[in-house]
């Protein structure tokens, strides 16, 4: 097993990161602290500087919005010229709201979106006809991916359109055979009609945990898994727990994937944060496949 992990002093070390691309600068989101979500900024992807937070580096701290520990897994988007982060906070889930991307993420009230048993990872994905839809966790006899239409105003959700994406039922998805098998970290993207959901499966421990992907004809499915699954693990890029990331297009318009690995072969945490080019490859009459380049895979570099 090989592990090419730069020398440098200078990784990031963010988990179940998410970057922003905003008026040409990029924005790197993570798992990190129990106070809250620092944020890293970079103009090029190479270079990046940080934390750089409106509070001694966080984008959003605790007390200014919902939660008092267990920050994770944080997603920005914009939206009518304002900035929301859905994350998970005391194992549910909540949205605060910044005129910048570098904070202070706030809430009026601070609370969370719903409170029906613990919900994690959370994904929100804008579609064309403007409905907005949450992909999140539940923790129910497993970790498993459900999908919720949401409000108009991004208030809360529907919970009557609620239905369940993603469960550990493929062998790579449960190496270790577990009763409760993980499926989490999803991240959804439109491409040709066709949704394209990614998502993450086995425990985070685990050094098998990997990226797999489905598609649907509607954000709420039903989800066909890719039979080439996963398209991003260890034996392709030869690092130990690679998953739980999200996907964008960079400056020029091309796919990236933003990501964790273990900290060392031997050690899981602090999880060092990566980034690796991804693109959809044609294939024939079928649907265009989703392809990560294992030799583009860097890891995130503090300068």
């Amino acid at each position: 097993m090989l592990d090419k992990r730069p020398a440098s002093s200078g990784i990031i070390y963010l988990a179940d990161p998410t970057i922003l691309s905003d008026q040409g600068k990029y924005y790197l989101y993570g798992t990190s602290s129990h106070q809250g979500f620092k944020v890293y900024e970079s103009t090029d992807l190479d270079h990046w500087k940080g934390p750089v937070g409106h509070n001694n580096g966080f984008a959003l701290s605790k007390g200014e919005s919902f939660g008092d520990k267990c920050f994770w897994a944080p997603q920005v988007f914009k939206r009518n010229n304002r900035y929301y982060m859905v994350y998970t906070a005391n194992e549910q889930i909540a949205i605060a709201k910044s005129d910048s991307p570098l904070g202070p993420f706030k809430q009026k009230v601070l609370k969370p979106l719903f409170r029906i048993g613990k919900q994690i990872d959370p994904f929100i994905f804008l579609d064309d006809d403007g409905k907005c839809y949450l992909y999140h966790v539940k923790i129910n006899k497993g970790y498993r991916i459900y999908v919720s239409e949401m409000n108009a105003d991004l208030s809360d959700v529907i919970l009557d359109n609620t239905s369940e994406c993603i469960s550990g039922s493929k062998p790579w998805e449960n190496i270790e055979k577990t009763k409760w098998a993980v499926t989490e970290g999803p991240s959804v993207v439109k491409h040709k009609d066709l949704y394209y959901l990614i998502y993450s499966a086995n425990s985070y421990r685990n050094k098998d945990y990997a990226i797999g992907y489905a598609t649907a004809k509607s954000p709420l499915g039903p989800w066909n898994k890719y039979s080439g699954n996963p398209i991003i693990s260890k034996s392709t890029i030869h690092y130990n727990g690679t998953g739980h990331g999200d996907l964008f297009k960079d400056q020029s318009g091309d796919y990236r994937y933003v990501m964790h690995t273990h900290n060392s072969l031997t050690k899981v945490s602090p999880r060092s944060t990566g980034l690796i080019n991804i693109k959809f490859t044609e294939n024939g009459n079928n649907a265009d496949v989703l392809v990560a380049d294992a030799l583009s895979f860097k890891h995130i570099l503090k300068q």
